[in-house]
């Protein structure tokens, strides 16, 4: 007879995962951003190949993450725009095919919000990101395999990371915002 291993346990009222490695699954992921454009909209996109490694810990507030996501994979519905953003004018991605996160600890903890601090790195150039993740739920697939899922939202300036190219309007404003939005969503599933 086979022992069970449990997949979630509880900590503070929530049934979470139970420590160990996760990884993100790539089938049920949108590592998504959005910005404004021409200042009256807002125009999204995303990388269609990301990868990241979830480390849930006993503790629940010493897990990790790290991502690293191929900069030549964006998408946004539009090829030649596509193409400017992995061009020199902004990802670079021939010199810079991937960009990274890296969290450095729990910053703090409510309910199912846990707020991450981190580094990014795009362009060689690393700065800190504070990534709000929201725990969305833990189980087990159909499969027998320990799942969980979350969204994370942060807002960088991306000319922090030296992505600048911009035009300026006759009416006042740019082109591009400043601001990004990161938005993601996805359910991780533990190593065997």
């Amino acid at each position: 007879m086979t022992e069970s291993v449990a997949t979630t346990r509880t900590y503070e009222g929530l049934q979470i995962p139970a420590a160990g490695t996760y990884d993100l699954d790539a089938a049920h992921k949108r590592v998504g951003f959005v910005a404004r454009h021409l200042m009256v909209s807002k125009v999204r996109g995303q990388f269609a190949d990301a990868s990241a490694v979830i480390t849930i810990g006993e503790d629940p507030l010493t897990s990790s993450v790290e991502a690293t996501i191929n900069t030549a994979s964006i998408e946004t519905g539009q090829v030649d725009r596509d193409n400017h953003l992995r061009s020199g004018d902004f990802f670079e991605s021939e010199k810079y095919p991937a960009m990274t996160y890296r969290s450095t600890g729990i910053k703090s903890h409510a309910g199912a919000e846990f707020v991450l601090d981190g580094e990014l790195t795009i362009k060689d150039v690393t700065r800190p990101v504070e990534l709000v993740v929201e725990f969305e739920g833990a189980g087990t697939s159909p499969y027998g395999q320990a799942v969980f899922g979350f969204s994370a939202t942060a807002e960088i300036d991306r000319e922090e990371w030296g992505l600048t190219w911009n035009m300026a309007l006759e009416s006042g404003g740019v082109m591009v915002s400043k601001k990004i939005k990161i938005e993601i969503e996805g359910e991780a599933i533990r190593r065997a």
